[in-house]
């Protein structure tokens, strides 16, 4: 395992880790801790030692499975959770100082854990972005020992770019992956200029940069990949990173003429995130433990020849770009 320093948190944290939406079975299956935890230990095992989750994650199962094997591990294992978007309606009226209070409160009772290592804005309202004080309760938070560090998930790069207009903002985790590139410009060059640590979620578009979906791959229907496809649950962006589902399929036929041979895409996808040296972690899911060692191989792969990236440039100008890019 390769490790990288997350920015200004100090954390070095493996290049390859952990996202739990699902970590406890497919999307829209019930919860199962015990997968969960076999997940999740099979991923400390093997060198990872950052695991992200969310309060609304498996509705609090996902966090609390997390905060269990976290506690009964040796290791060091930093964790990230997540708060926000318990919020109903999700709208900036929503985000008060005292709602925010409540939720990394009941996050720290759920984990069972002294400290949050990272709780993030989990996708705030555009508005939210603009209000000091929501930003500044965490400096409170953090003078209380309850966290070590704040963080923003965001949805826009516009959004990222606000977010680390704030000083205490340490991380921030994106949507960046083969089908959506635009962080790699000014963000990233803002990002590193000032510190800030970069996670990499949706690396491999909902599974669509596998290269195992086709037109007849059908979805459950609690799975976001079947109800959200035009954003009727939350950002379009979050499901097969915002394109069209048989745009998308058509772009990943073309990946695969990029690498001959190979029967699954995602280690190449993964690393062509990795030989971006803004990125500090890629946090891909699992469902199931074989999925683990696979995300991790692409950690010892090596990075993707100049011909191989140009020729993936030249597939997401052609059929991506105009569809995404201004979008996100």
């Amino acid at each position: 395992m390769h490790y990288r320093r997350l920015g200004k948190t100090g954390f070095d944290v493996s290049e390859i880790a952990l996202g739990t939406w699902q970590v406890g079975g497919k999307w829209g299956a019930p919860f199962d801790d015990a997968l969960a935890e076999s997940i999740l230990d099979a991923a400390i095992d093997r060198g990872v030692n950052f695991i992200d989750t969310a309060d609304v994650y498996g509705d609090q199962m996902s966090e609390a499975a997390v905060g269990r094997v976290v506690r009964r591990r040796s290791e060091k294992v930093y964790v990230a959770t997540k708060c926000g978007r318990r919020i109903r309606p999700h709208v900036d009226e929503g985000y008060t100082v005292a709602a925010l209070r409540g939720f990394v409160e009941a996050s720290l009772a759920n984990s069972g854990l002294e400290t949050l290592d990272l709780i993030q804005l989990h996708c705030p309202p555009p508005a939210t972005y603009y209000r000091p004080e929501i930003f500044g309760l965490f400096d409170d938070l953090k003078a209380e020992g309850k966290v070590q560090n704040l963080g923003v998930s965001v949805e826009k790069v516009e959004e990222a770019l606000k977010a680390i207009e704030y000083p205490n903002v340490t991380t921030i985790q994106i949507i960046f992956n083969l089908f959506r590139q635009r962080p790699a410009g000014l963000f990233f060059r803002e990002a590193q200029a000032r510190d800030i640590g970069v996670i990499v979620r949706v690396p491999l578009a909902s599974g669509l940069l596998t290269g195992k979906f086709g037109k007849e791959t059908t979805f459950a229907e609690g799975d976001h990949r079947h109800f959200n496809r035009d954003g009727a649950g939350f950002d379009k962006g979050e499901t097969f990173a915002g394109i069209p589902y048989d745009v998308g399929l058509q772009a990943v036929n073309e990946l695969q003429d990029v690498f001959p041979g190979e029967t699954n895409l995602a280690q190449a996808a993964l690393r062509w995130i990795l030989d971006h040296p803004a990125v500090s972690t890629v946090i891909p899911g699992a469902s199931r433990v074989e999925q683990i060692d696979s995300n991790l191989s692409a950690s010892e792969r090596a990075p993707l020849s100049e011909e191989q990236r140009a020729k993936i440039d030249a597939i997401y100008a052609a059929r991506v770009k105009p569809l995404v890019h201004q979008l996100w």
